[in-house]
C-alpha cells in the first residue's frame, strides 16, 4: 500500500530529538517507545516517504498499527506527547458497589451487638446479614473483610 494513504506526519527538530531520547533511553513504557519509533519512521522531513509495510517491518509491528498511530497523531492535532501516551479512562469500567454510605453501614453493623446465639460477628455472618438488609448491595465475605480491614475494624 502506498504511503499516500497515510496521514501526513511532520515533526519539528525538538520533537524529533525528544522522540529519539524516548526510544534510546528505554525508561518509558514499551508502548510509548514503539509509538515513538513509529512516529520517527513516519516523519516526512527531508526523507523520501516509505510505505506502510516497509515502516511496519522496520518498527516490528503490524501495518495497521502504523495507520492507527498516524491517525492518532492527526486527531491529537500534531501533539507528539498525547499521541504516544496511553489515554486515561474517565470512568472505571465497572462502578464500585461500595460507596461511603455502604462502608458506614457495614462498619456500624460490624460494631453492633451480634445476633442472638452468636458470641461475635464473623465475615460469613456479616455476609448473611448484608443479604437481608435491603439498603446494602449484596457483598461477598471477602469484600466485607477488605472494607473492614481498610478501616482497621476488628471483629470481636
Amino acid at each position: 500500500m502506498p504511503r499516500s494513504s497515510l496521514p501526513s506526519v511532520v515533526l519539528s527538530a525538538d520533537e524529533r530529538e525528544w522522540l529519539t531520547r524516548v526510544v534510546r533511553i528505554g525508561a518509558h513504557p514499551a508502548q510509548e517507545v514503539r509509538r515513538s519509533r513509529i512516529l520517527l519512521e513516519l516523519d516526512e522531513n527531508g526523507r523520501e516517504p516509505a510505505g506502510r509495510r516497509e515502516i511496519a517491518g522496520r518498527a516490528g509491528v503490524d501495518p495497521q498499527t502504523i495507520t492507527n498511530v498516524a491517525k492518532a497523531y492527526v486527531e491529537c492535532g500534531g501533539d507528539v506527547v498525547v499521541t504516544i501516551q496511553r489515554r486515561k479512562r474517565l470512568t472505571p469500567p465497572v462502578e464500585s458497589k461500595i460507596t461511603g454510605e455502604v462502608k458506614a453501614r457495614l462498619i456500624a453493623m460490624a460494631c453492633s451487638v451480634p445476633p442472638a446465639g452468636y458470641e461475635r460477628w464473623s465475615l460469613r455472618l456479616l455476609e448473611k446479614h448484608v443479604l437481608l438488609a435491603e439498603d446494602i448491595p449484596d457483598l461477598d465475605h471477602t469484600t466485607i473483610g477488605r472494607v473492614l480491614k481498610k478501616r482497621n475494624c476488628v471483629l470481636v
